[in-house]
């Protein structure tokens, strides 16, 4: 009992966090376009009010034109119709005129709420966590607020608009009916109700069918990608992987489909039972109207009235029950946005930040530091040190898994480890702004991201305010040893870059990271890590760039992560990972001397090495 008690509380209480979600969505699209949801609202009272007026004519010109039937066609009577005619044609006209405006003043607002949606979505997925983009459900919750997010807000901004005129006419058109009889508005009321209950059941049933599917959902876009993507064209043919990725796209799409129709089977159903009631109601008050005329205790022009006000007034009653259930769903889908928009950061700057040293003087030291992944039991660091001294180059090598990308993350502060610090010449990360610490560090990663720019906008992202400043962007290009392969393309710096637009043009896997070397040029961070930064190179181009990362790293300290030992070996400084741990240090000729792991990897390597020379 206590548990269903419970379960209701819950209920009521996730109800009520809907509704704030409405009134957070009217706040949304009032701030995106405030001028122009105030004309709107204006219009959309005056459309409320037209309809009712136009029913009240109707009586008019029916008991004027039984007044006049039989007495031929003269001045007299030609006046006595010509007055409600050209008054209901007026207000005919002025209807599609403040129909029309309001679709223009409409479609202005949905480019403003548009552009002011995704740019708060824009926002968060820039600005939240790293630790989010490698967390299922996060990705769930991006999905979903991404899923139709402004078409969403936009339907209720159309809802909430017919509503409010809806609700203007259904007042008018209730208010006529009363002389009538008191009971009918609320006959006409009751007779829709069913609707309204099936409806609001439905639009629950499918939300709730909707979250649960969200994986499946992303499951079936991420076959699509793999089948569409440029970057997997290649495995996708050589392993003849087509025929299996559409055959679990279409047992996905099928499974999703088959509950989908379920779903509308119900619906429709539902909703013919639903209008069979409301058939029953309306028939009944029109055979009770109808007896009135038999009795002659009402006109024929009462009879019209009645029959316009009641048929319009079920058709607004079943339009105010779809806008509410139309509201009430997508406040549901929309409460998906708010969710993700509420996401709060962990790693965040600290309220007041240290300066971070203009030149690092000592050394980055990682003290006792613990970290495991979100959701993973295991540590990938258990009290983990460090140090690498400052304005030295500092290479780290080990097997997959060692954690040796992990130390970037925590370097970044894209994560903050669980115990234990990590300090810049003995201040803690954490003191630091996060956009300054960032600002300081510049990383080359394994596979460099393909910005699809032009080559000058590519470079000019290491730094952005130098992106005016082409001096300094072919300087950055010559000194990573891209600028001659720059100045080859069809249009020089301006050649857009990748396959993806118009005249692009691509380039290698060691072009890419030799751009991304150019960025790090441009930066001028006071730390650079690089990340396998040669993975994509031949020894040749390995030798060339590894003379011109020297020079970018002179006086700057450095951090190169690499399997590579001809790398590793130009290090002043070389830590040896394995399971989280550093096992050895030293300099190549101290590890060789040492002979331990490093020496046993190295000879395999060069052992390796020359037997495929």
């Amino acid at each position: 009992m206590s548990k269903n008690i419970r379960k209701k509380k819950q209920d009521k209480k996730q109800k009520l966090h809907r509704l704030s979600y409405f009134s957070k969505t009217l706040n949304l699209l009032g701030t995106a376009s405030p001028k122009l949801t105030f004309v709107w609202l204006i219009l959309l009272f005056l459309q409320g009010i037209l309809p009712a007026a136009s029913v009240y004519l109707t009586r008019t010109l029916v008991n004027s034109l039984v007044f006049v039937t039989g007495g031929g066609v003269s001045t007299e009577n030609i006046k006595i119709i010509i007055i409600p005619v050209l008054l209901m044609a007026g207000i005919s006209v002025l209807m599609e005129l403040l129909k029309s405006t309001s679709e223009l003043v409409r479609s202005a607002q949905s480019e403003f709420v548009q552009d002011y949606i995704s740019g708060l979505i824009h926002a968060q997925s820039v600005s939240i966590d790293y630790s989010c983009y490698e967390s299922s459900e996060y990705n769930d919750r991006l999905t979903r607020a991404r899923e139709g997010a402004s078409n969403r807000c936009l339907s209720l901004l159309d809802n909430s608009g017919s509503l409010l005129q809806n609700s203007v006419t259904l007042l008018t058109m209730g208010a006529i009916l009363i002389p009538y009889g008191i009971w009918l508005p609320i006959v006409l009321i009751a007779s829709s109700l069913p609707a309204f209950l099936v409806i609001l059941n439905l639009n629950k049933i499918r939300y709730n069918w909707s979250q649960r599917t969200t994986t499946d959902r992303r499951r079936l876009n991420y076959y699509e990608t793999v089948m569409t993507y440029s970057m997997m064209a290649g495995e996708i043919r050589l392993f003849d992987l087509g025929l299996y990725f559409q055959e679990a796209f279409q047992r996905l799409r099928s499974k999703l489909r088959t509950e989908n129709l379920n779903l509308i089977k119900k619906q429709t159903i539902n909703r013919f039972f639903a209008s069979m009631i409301a058939f029953l109601f309306s028939g009944a008050a029109l055979v009770w109207m109808g007896r009135k005329v038999l009795l002659g205790t009402i006109t024929l022009g009462d009879l019209a009235l009645f029959y316009q006000a009641f048929n319009k007034g079920q058709n607004i009653i079943k339009a105010v029950i779809n806008n509410l259930t139309t509201i009430y769903k997508n406040s549901l889908f929309i409460g998906n946005l708010f969710d993700f928009l509420q996401l709060k950061s962990l790693v965040v700057s600290p309220p007041k930040p240290q300066p971070i040293p203009q030149q690092l003087q000592q050394e980055i030291r990682f003290n006792q530091v613990s970290f495991r992944y979100p959701g993973c039991d295991r540590f990938v660091l258990k009290d983990f040190n460090l140090t690498i001294p400052a304005g030295k180059i500092v290479a780290i090598v080990g097997d997959n898994g060692a954690g040796k990308s992990t130390l970037i993350k925590l370097l970044c502060r894209f994560y903050d480890p669980e115990t234990g610090g990590i300090t810049l010449d003995n201040q803690d990360l954490r003191s630091f702004s996060l956009e300054e610490l960032r600002q300081a560090i510049s990383v080359l990663f394994q596979s460099p991201t393909p910005y699809f720019l032009t080559a000058r906008e590519n470079i000019a992202l290491g730094d952005l305010t130098t992106q005016t400043n082409q001096a300094a962007i072919i300087a950055a290009a010559k000194a990573s040893g891209i600028h001659q392969k720059i100045i080859n393309l069809p249009q020089g710096y301006d050649t857009i870059l990748g396959k993806w637009f118009p005249n692009g043009t691509d380039l290698s896997g060691g072009e890419w990271q030799r751009l991304a070397l150019a960025r790090a040029f441009l930066k001028q961070a006071k730390i650079i890590i690089l990340d396998e930064p040669t993975s994509a190179m031949d020894p040749w181009a390995e030798f060339d760039w590894l003379e011109r990362f020297r020079g970018l790293a002179k006086n700057q300290t450095s951090i190169v992560i690499t399997h590579r030992f001809t790398l590793a070996m130009r290090a002043d400084l070389i830590y040896v990972m394995r399971g989280g741990e550093i096992v050895e240090s030293g300099n190549h000729e101290q590890l060789l001397a040492y002979n331990g792991l490093y020496a046993e990897s190295w000879k395999k390597q060069m052992s390796n090495k020359s037997h495929n020379n």
